[in-house]
């Protein structure tokens, strides 16, 4: 694939490309899934398990980027089979204006699209907000940014529910407060299709966070789900 810098308006700033793999998380866990990772990200959450998008302090991140263009990456996708295509970061939205040509062409070649967002940045409708499912992963405090850069009511209230999950990561350390949060954070904008997911990079923390939240979801009617790349492959990069 192309990895020369390209204008702006025909290419995105990727990480990674990987699959056909399993999407490990949410409603779709299990599914055959191809991935698309775009760099950067608006936010740093101290448990990030992608750091290399975004965290000049302990990457070069030149290293880890390449501007990929929409042709190719349209094609590569196109070279497989796999039906569900996730676009992931970083945080994809920053850079949604490029990304509506690739949507487009992925929608018109009868692939589904999954965007992994952190729930921050108005999503435009040229994205097609009504044909992509949208991964919403608010953050809560235990990620140790402010609120009011990671809770931006605006984009809460703009995502479309109707193709909207809600996921929230709950980690060992704060669990309860963690909780606390989401049952806040659901309450007050009145989020549906909820999900609770275990922090971890290990398959031991993984299985101990499901066991630990399997009542508190159940308790609240909300969806559990697993980190299955991590316990399949623990934190190896482009699973």
């Amino acid at each position: 694939m192309t990895t020369t810098l390209l204008p702006l308006r025909d290419a995105l700033l990727i990480t990674e490309t990987f699959g056909p793999t399993f999407q490990g998380e949410g409603p779709s866990c299990g599914q055959p899934a191809i991935f698309i990772r775009t760099s950067r990200c608006n936010l740093t959450c101290d448990w990030c398990d992608e750091p290399r998008t975004w965290d000049h302090s302990r990457f070069n991140l030149a290293e880890h980027t390449s501007w990929q263009s929409i042709a190719d990456l349209t094609d590569w996708v196109l070279s497989y089979d796999t039906d569900l295509v996730v676009i992931t970061g970083g945080e994809p939205l920053l850079q949604q204006y490029r990304l509506v040509p690739l949507v487009a062409a992925l929608l018109e070649a009868g692939r589904r699209v999954e965007f992994e967002t952190n729930g921050t940045i108005v999503p435009v409708q040229d994205v097609r907000l009504d044909q992509v499912q949208f991964n919403v992963s608010p953050k809560l405090a235990s990620s140790g940014i402010p609120a009011q850069r990671r809770i931006v009511p605006e984009a809460l209230n703009a995502l479309p529910q109707t193709n909207t999950v809600f996921k929230f990561v709950i980690t060992a350390e704060h669990r309860e407060a963690d909780l606390a949060e989401a049952d806040h954070l659901v309450d007050t904008y009145g989020l549906r299709r909820v999900w609770l997911m275990p922090e971890g990079t290990t398959r031991d923390a993984v299985t101990s966070g499901l066991q630990a939240l399997a009542e508190p979801a159940l308790k609240r009617g909300w969806g559990l789900t697993t980190r299955l790349h991590v316990q399949l492959w623990e934190n190896a990069h482009g699973r």
